[in-house]
C-alpha cells in the first residue's frame, strides 16, 4: 500500500488538473516571460521520483513496510534490482519475506561475512552487485543487496547512496517511535539527522538544476530553526508571497505571517469547521476552500491542525501547492513533538502533586518541583475544585488549569477522588477563580475549597484535608456554589466527622493563643477569667464571686482580654468562637497551653 501511495503521490504532483488555474484562460509561464523552459532530463525525473519515495518512506508504518518500499522502488535510483533485504532483529540479520531467489542462501552467507560493512556481492547474471548497510544512530538496522545489469554511472551511484541513506533514516524514525523515546535530546538528534539528509538531497537537486529544490527547503527550515509553526509560516510567506497561517484542530489561530490578518480573529463555528476538515481529509494534498489553499497537518491519521495560504486572487500554481503540502508534512512532526512535551510536563506535575498529597514526596520534593519550573519553598494553598455537571477528566483538568493561569495563579495540578486539586503558591483571589471556571464550563454549578496557608511540603496532606473540609461545608450550606476558605470557617472547622486532636489545638490556638501566651509570660489567669465569664452566662457579679475578685477587677481583666486577643466580646460570632475555644481548652485540652 505504501508503494502504491508513492506512485499515486508522483502522479498527483504531475497531474495538470491539480493546477488551481489550469485551462485555456491561463498562459504558461514561459509564454509570459518569453523564455523557453529548460528541458527535463532523466536525472530530473529520477530526483523527482526519489523525493516522492523519500516522503513515502518516512510515512511508512513499520520497518517491514520501509524495506519493501525501498526494494520495490530501487529502480528510481538507476538500473538497479533489489536481490535481498535484511533487518536486524535481536542482534541477528533476518531475511525479508519479499525475497524468494534461489541464490538467497549464498547471498545471506556473504552478507554475514561482511560483518556490518558494505561490500561486493556476486549474483549470477549480474555484473555488478553490492550489499549496502542501512545504518542509523543506534547501529546497523539491516542490509539491502542491490545488483545492476550494467555498471552504474557516478550520478546513479550518488542517487543510490541517497536512497540508502533515506531508507536508513526512515528505519531510525520507526525504531525511535517504537521505543517511545521521550527524551528531548534524542528527538532533536533524529530531527537533525532528517534535516541533514534533506539538505543533502536539496544540494543534489540544485546541482542538477531541479526546479523544485527551494520548496523542499521548507522541511529543513522547520526542523533546523526550532521555531515550529512561526518558522514554517515565515518560510511559506517568503517563498509564495501569500499570507501563511496555522490554525489548531478547532480553528483557533496559532501563527500568521503576512498582511491582512483579521483583528479580532473570527471565532470558529464547530459545525462548519468539522465539515471543512472532513471535506479536505477526503482529498489528496492541499484543497481550495473559498479564498484559502488548505492542507491538513496530520500524524498517523490524526488531524493536529491546518496550514493554509490566503489566495484571494487565485494566484497559486503547482509550485505553491507542492510547497504547502511539503510544509504540512514537516509541521506535523513539530506539532507532534510539542504535544509529547506537553504530555510529559502534565504527567510530571501530576506525579509530584500526588506524592505531595500522599506525604510521600520526601526530601526530593524541592528538586522535583524546580525541575518542572515551580518554586515549592514559598507558602502554598491546596485548592480543591468540583463541578456538579463535569467529570474530573483530563478535559476538565485542563479547563481548571487554564482558568487558574488566567487569574495569575502559579500552581501544580492533578486529579484525585473525582476532584481537581491544585497546589498554588499564593492565596487564590476570592472570587476570580470561580468566575473564570464558570466562563470556561458555561455553568456556575461548581464548588471550590481552599486550605489555610502551608509553609512546608510535609504539611500539604493535612492542608489537603482542610481544603476538602472547606469544600464540604460550602456544598452543604444554603449557597452551595462558590469558593470557601478554610481559615474563614470559624466554628465549622471543628464540627463534623474527621476532625482530630490537632485541629482542636489549632482552633484553640487561633482564638486563645495570645491570651495563653500572656498568661504564661505574666503568670496571669486571663483564659481562666474568660472561661468563668462564659460559664456564668456573662453575669459580672457571679463571675467576680466565683473568681473571688472585685467587680472592678473583673471589668479591668475583660478589657485587657479584648486588647490582647483582638476579639470583640460584643460581637456574636467572636463571642461564640471564644466560648467554644475556652470550653475545648478546659475540657479537651485540660486547660493547658
Amino acid at each position: 500500500m505504501a508503494g502504491s501511495r508513492a506512485h499515486s503521490l508522483y502522479r498527483r504532483s504531475g497531474r495538470k488538473g491539480n493546477h488551481p488555474r489550469s485551462g485555456a484562460g491561463r498562459q504558461p509561464t514561459a509564454a509570459r516571460t518569453g523564455r523557453r523552459p529548460p528541458a527535463r532530463t532523466s536525472a530530473d525525473h529520477a530526483l523527482r521520483d526519489l523525493m516522492v519515495l523519500s516522503r513515502a518512506l518516512f510515512d511508512a508504518p513499520d520497518e517491514g513496510a520501509i524495506l519493501r518500499l525501498a526494494m520495490d522502488h530501487i529502480a528510481v535510483a538507476g538500473p538497479y534490482s533489489a536481490e535481498a533485504g535484511y533487518l536486524t532483529v535481536g542482534g541477528d540479520l533476518v531475511l525479508s519475506a519479499r525475497n524468494g531467489r534461489t541464490h538467497a542462501s549464498a547471498v545471506g552467507r556473504r552478507v554475514r561475512e561482511l560483518a556490518g560493512q558494505d561490500g561486493p556481492v556476486a549474483v549470477p547474471g549480474r555484473p555488478w552487485g553490492r550489499a549496502l548497510g542501512l545504518r542509523g544512530l543506534e547501529g546497523l538496522h539491516g542490509y539491502l543487496v542491490v545488483t545492476s545489469r550494467s555498471r552504474p554511472t557516478e550520478a546513479e551511484r550518488s542517487l543510490l547512496t541517497t536512497l540508502i541513506a533515506h531508507t536508513a533514516a526512515a528505519l531510525s524514525v520507526v525504531f525511535a517511535h517504537r521505543r517511545r523515546r521521550e527524551d528531548d535530546s534524542e528527538l532533536r538528534r533524529l530531527r537533525e539527522e532528517r534535516t541533514g539528509l534533506q539538505r543533502k538531497l536539496i544540494r543534489a537537486v540544485a546541482e542538477l538544476g531541479y526546479e523544485r529544490a527551494v520548496h523542499a527547503l521548507l522541511a529543513g527550515v522547520a526542523a533546523s530553526s526550532g521555531g515550529g509553526e512561526e518558522a514554517v509560516t515565515r518560510a511559506l510567506h517568503g517563498l509564495t508571497g501569500l499570507p501563511a497561517l496555522v490554525e489548531d484542530r478547532f480553528g483557533r489561530l496559532r501563527s500568521w505571517t503576512g498582511p491582512g490578518r483579521p483583528d479580532p480573529y473570527p471565532e470558529p463555528d464547530p459545525v462548519r469547521r468539522d465539515a471543512m476538515l472532513y471535506a479536505v481529509a477526503r482529498e489528496a494534498g492541499p484543497v481550495r476552500v473559498e479564498d484559502r489553499l488548505v492542507a491538513l497537518v496530520r500524524l498517523h491519521g490524526e488531524i493536529l491542525g491546518v496550514l493554509a495560504l490566503v489566495d484571494v486572487r487565485d494566484e497559486a500554481d503547482e509550485h505553491t501547492v507542492f510547497a504547502l503540502g511539503d510544509a504540512a508534512v514537516s509541521l506535523s512532526l513539530e506539532l507532534a513533538h510539542l504535544r509529547e512535551l506537553a504530555d510529559v510536563e502534565r504527567r510530571l506535575h501530576r506525579e509530584l502533586v500526588d506524592d505531595l498529597l500522599a506525604g510521600t514526596a520526601g526530601a526530593g520534593a524541592y528538586a522535583r518541583s524546580a525541575a518542572v519550573g515551580h518554586d515549592l519553598h514559598r507558602s502554598h494553598y491546596v485548592v480543591v475544585v468540583r463541578w456538579s455537571n463535569r467529570t474530573a477528566d483530563d478535559s476538565f483538568a485542563q479547563a481548571v488549569g487554564r482558568a487558574a493561569s488566567g487569574v495569575g495563579m502559579r500552581s501544580l495540578l492533578t486529579r484525585r477522588a473525582g476532584q481537581v486539586v491544585l497546589v498554588a503558591d499564593d492565596r487564590p483571589p476570592a472570587r476570580a477563580l470561580y468566575e473564570a471556571l464558570a466562563r470556561e464550563t458555561g455553568t456556575r454549578s461548581g464548588t471550590i475549597g481552599v486550605s489555610a496557608p502551608c509553609d512546608s511540603p510535609d504539611g500539604i496532606p493535612h492542608h489537603y484535608q482542610e481544603a476538602q473540609r472547606a469544600l464540604d461545608v460550602r456544598r452543604h450550606s444554603r449557597e452551595r456554589y462558590g469558593t470557601t476558605f478554610f481559615d474563614e470557617l470559624g466554628l465549622y472547622r471543628i464540627l463534623g466527622p474527621g476532625n482530630d486532636y490537632r485541629e482542636l489545638e489549632t482552633f484553640v490556638q487561633e482564638w486563645l493563643g495570645r491570651l495563653i501566651d500572656y498568661d504564661t509570660r505574666h503568670h496571669a489567669t486571663m483564659v481562666e477569667t474568660l472561661s468563668r465569664y462564659f460559664d456564668c452566662g456573662g453575669n459580672y457579679d457571679e463571675t467576680a464571686e466565683s473568681l473571688a475578685i472585685h467587680r472592678s477587677t473583673l471589668r479591668y481583666r475583660l478589657q485587657r482580654i479584648r486588647d490582647i486577643s483582638g476579639s470583640d466580646l460584643a460581637d456574636v460570632e467572636d463571642r461564640l468562637n471564644l466560648q467554644v475555644a475556652t470550653r475545648v481548652w478546659r475540657i479537651v485540652l485540660g486547660g493547658r497551653g
